[in-house]
């Protein structure tokens, strides 16, 4: 046995004898990570292809497109799967230390654990007593939910194999290791091997996985980019830690609709759907605030009301400085500048601050509006219309552009009460969109 030291990139496993920088591969600054290689040895991967060695071609013709799913009854986590767990899929879900990957992930055990599914709980990080404890607190009923603490790989496939259960849950892959790989568990070898390993025997053996993953101080997925192409779905969960608001994002998705997303709170009895989000996020909102304005936002196919919060004030230094929390930046001084030249707003002086309340993020570009109309309000001294919803694309002319499904978002805009709508259609230039 002869080891080796290499440094592999996280991003396209590209191997380097000493550490760089730039990957000359993929062009990703500080990617590299060290790592222990066996050389003169044949790659293990390659003993496990047995796997799925009695495939074989199938004609097109043959094959029966319909995915079985199971549904958890987690009306939230359905809708981002696109209408349950398809069987033999392989989930990745990841989020920050606390954020309440455990107790979603205890919650779905005890969901399938009612439907007569026999569930295996795999936990590399925890005992026993504590899950036990976790699934009390979060009252799951224990019928059909087997439990097993252990972090070798190859222990882990036999109880797999000797159990054969409806669902397998494994928490976390970051600390799982097989004998056949002599660095540490969350190497990067080490990692993909075993995803690679775990999700070959969920395909082979028609047995859902859910993997739970770490993320980087970055907040990314740790580990190597090719764990994510190895899954069929990858779930984040997000959400401020001291705020109760928590959004579960599907990232990718190959048996439903990407970017959809599901909306909990946290509270004593874990993560709680939230029915009706729009009304959740306007909760608490003064109808007469300055610098506030409410548009309607699509994440995936659903629409959400969110408030957009704007405070302008004169900058105590030479440069003034501009801010903004689930809004972007660069989209931020491009909305700035337009006010500046073809609102007549004089911005030069004024230090901006803009914010999404309730932990949202606006992505896409029909936040533009709300966002201009927000920092106007709080320039002018000037609250906003009540009842009224903002939503359109801002050109860097000043003209309004439409945003895809508009009647959706009228619709979604209707139901909580809102009776006027500001809106490309009605406003053809941001000056004019200022004026009424």
């Amino acid at each position: 046995m002869k080891l080796k030291t290499v440094f592999v990139c996280q991003t396209c496993t590209y191997q380097s004898t000493k550490w760089i920088g730039k990957c000359p591969e993929c062009n990703n600054w500080n990617t590299f990570q060290e790592d222990v290689v066996n050389i003169g040895k044949a790659d293990p991967i390659s003993k496990n292809r047995h796997l799925l060695s009695n495939s074989k071609p199938v004609s097109l013709l043959d094959v029966n497109e319909d995915h079985a799913r199971i549904e958890t009854g987690i009306h939230e986590l359905d809708h981002i799967l696109g209408g349950g767990i398809v069987e033999g899929s392989v989930i990745l879900l990841s989020g920050e230390p606390g954020i309440g990957k455990s107790t979603l992930t205890m919650q779905v055990c005890g969901a399938l654990g009612k439907k007569n599914k026999k569930v295996l709980y795999v936990s590399g990080e925890e005992s026993v007593n504590q899950l036990a404890a976790r699934a009390k607190r979060l009252g799951v009923e224990p019928q059909n939910i087997q439990l097993f603490c252990e972090n070798n790989l190859e222990r882990i496939m036999d109880v797999i194999r000797n159990q054969k259960p409806d669902f397998v849950i494994l928490d976390s892959i970051q600390v799982i290791q097989s004998s056949d790989i002599e660095s540490l568990a969350g190497s990067i070898s080490q990692v993909r091997f075993c995803a690679e390993v775990l999700t070959q025997t969920a395909k082979s053996q028609n047995i859902p996985l859910l993997l739970i993953g770490h993320v980087t101080k970055e907040g990314t997925l740790a580990g190597p980019r090719v764990l994510e192409h190895l899954v069929d779905a990858v779930l984040h969960l997000e959400g401020e830690r001291f705020h109760q608001m928590r959004i579960l994002r599907s990232n990718k998705n190959r048996y439903g609709s990407t970017n959809e997303v599901g909306v909990f709170e946290m509270n004593e009895k874990g993560l709680q759907e939230v029915t009706n989000p729009s009304k959740l996020f306007l909760d608490g909102r003064s109808p007469d605030a300055i610098g506030s304005v409410i548009t309607c936002t699509l994440e995936g196919t659903r629409p959400l009301l969110v408030e957009v919060q704007a405070l302008t004030s004169i900058t105590a230094f030479g440069y003034p400085k501009r801010s903004s929390n689930g809004f972007d930046t660069n989209r931020l001084q491009m909305i700035i500048a337009v006010l500046q030249e073809h609102g007549k707003l004089n911005l030069a002086n004024q230090d901006i601050f803009v914010n999404i309340v309730g932990g949202m993020k606006i992505e896409e570009p029909s936040g533009d509006l709300a966002v201009a109309l927000a920092i106007a309000s709080s320039f002018t001294k000037k609250p906003f219309p009540e009842k009224t919803v903002a939503f359109g694309e801002i050109g860097l002319s000043g003209e309004l552009r439409n945003v895809p499904q508009t009647e959706k978002r009228i619709k979604e805009s209707q139901k909580l009460g809102f009776e006027k709508l500001v809106t490309p259609k009605e406003k053809k230039t941001l000056r004019e969109a200022l004026k009424g």
